[in-house]
């Protein structure tokens, strides 16, 4: 029988020393098991571009204690909350993951479960959290609104916000996954660095100030990690793709009630994104769901293709140690799934556009050499 197979969903935006206190907790927790890592690459939940591509993310994961790190597509990892652990939980199921591990702020997993069913229990849950998002308010604020008005307790701490999103995935889809916290050190949501072990919002924000975070991250990000502004980059081409569809803003994902309009109308004034953001955002489209809108819009993701493109019909390998090389060779006995390394693997649809979205990446990043974007996975020998 195989060893314990543990699930961590992550952005590595960048990896810093968080991370590994999180991978040297879990092999403390489960010490005879490997680890699965699902990994967004070229862009993020919050709709920003990654500090690090993800071929280097996967260097460092492999380096730093997982066995197996697989990409999750695109159109889940710049996505909300829900649609995010949709795809993450779903993929680790596939992959037969024992465990997923991740932190949070309470670290009460039980209360966690209990939320998360009454939640799903109840049948006003959905028609709250729309009440609260057609008063203007955010999704994770609705959220919030909602769990309140039904367990009269606030949850509000992002990270319990999204475990609860994915325990939700394990409960309604029946998975065999268990869920396990780890107590987070630090807020997601800090701006700030306080000590060695912060977090990534508070570490991009060093680097927007050209301040040093050498203390913050492993030398492998330091030394990879994109430490130049590359939005301008980034606004050019998102100002030509808006232009270009002009009259069509209302076909791309999340694009609702008329902020295609206000889109268009101050597209030609902002000199920047976030002069966009700021003209454009209002009390109900915040700076994260713009961002989230104007990445859909950059890599063309349109409403009538979210269907095809959530559907799971394969899995993309990044990289693998000598543990992950042996379960590969066993799991692919046990599914029907494509397990694939490189783009001429298979063909699919889903995969050319991944393809695409990499292409897009490395423009805005400046590189575009093929060998980079054709990259297929990075076997990893352990040494001993």
């Amino acid at each position: 029988m195989f060893m314990k197979k543990v699930g961590i969903i992550c952005e590595y935006n960048p990896f810093h020393n968080g991370h590994i206190y999180h991978l040297q907790k879990i092999k403390e927790l489960f010490p005879d098991s490997m680890i699965i890592l699902v990994m967004s690459g070229e862009f993020t939940m919050r709709g920003e571009i990654s500090l690090l591509n993800k071929w280097d993310k996967t260097k460092i994961a492999l380096k730093y204690g997982v066995s197996l790190v697989i990409e999750l597509p695109i159109i889940y990892a710049v996505n909300s909350s829900d649609m995010f652990a949709e795809g993450s939980i779903k993929i680790l199921e596939l992959l037969k993951c024992d465990y997923v591990v991740f932190g949070s702020e309470s670290n009460d997993i039980e209360s966690l479960i209990k939320i998360t069913k009454t939640m799903i229990n109840n049948h006003d849950f959905d028609s709250l959290v729309k009440e609260h998002l057609d008063n203007g308010h955010n999704y994770p604020t609705s959220l919030s609104y909602a769990l309140k008005k039904i367990i009269h307790k606030d949850i509000n701490s992002p990270n319990d916000l999204l475990a609860i999103s994915y325990i939700k995935q394990i409960i309604i889809n029946n998975y065999h996954i268990k869920p396990i916290s780890i107590k987070r050190t630090n807020n997601y949501h800090d701006k700030e660095i306080t000590n060695n072990i912060t977090s990534a919002t508070s570490i991009r924000e060093a680097l927007k100030n050209h301040y040093d975070i050498s203390s913050n991250v492993p030398i492998e990000t330091n030394e990879l990690i994109i430490k130049e502004d590359i939005t301008s980059n980034y606004f050019k081409l998102l100002k030509y793709q808006i232009i270009n569809n002009i009259n069509n803003l209302n076909e791309f994902m999340d694009i609702t009630e008329g902020i295609d309009n206000l889109i268009k109308n101050n597209i030609l004034k902002a000199k920047s994104l976030d002069e966009l953001i700021n003209l454009t955002k209002t009390k109900r489209y915040t700076y994260n769901r713009l961002n989230r809108i104007f990445i859909h819009i950059l890599l063309n993701i349109k409403k009538k293709d979210i269907n095809q493109l959530m559907m799971i019909n394969y899995i993309r390998i990044l990289g693998f140690d000598n543990l992950g090389r042996i379960y590969l060779r066993k799991i692919k006995k046990e599914t029907n799934i494509p397990l694939i390394t490189k783009y001429s693997d298979i063909k699919n649809s889903n995969l050319s556009f991944q393809r695409y979205v990499s292409s897009i990446y490395y423009m805005i990043i400046n590189k575009e050499e093929l060998n980079i974007i054709e990259n297929k996975s990075i076997p990893i020998k352990k040494e001993d």
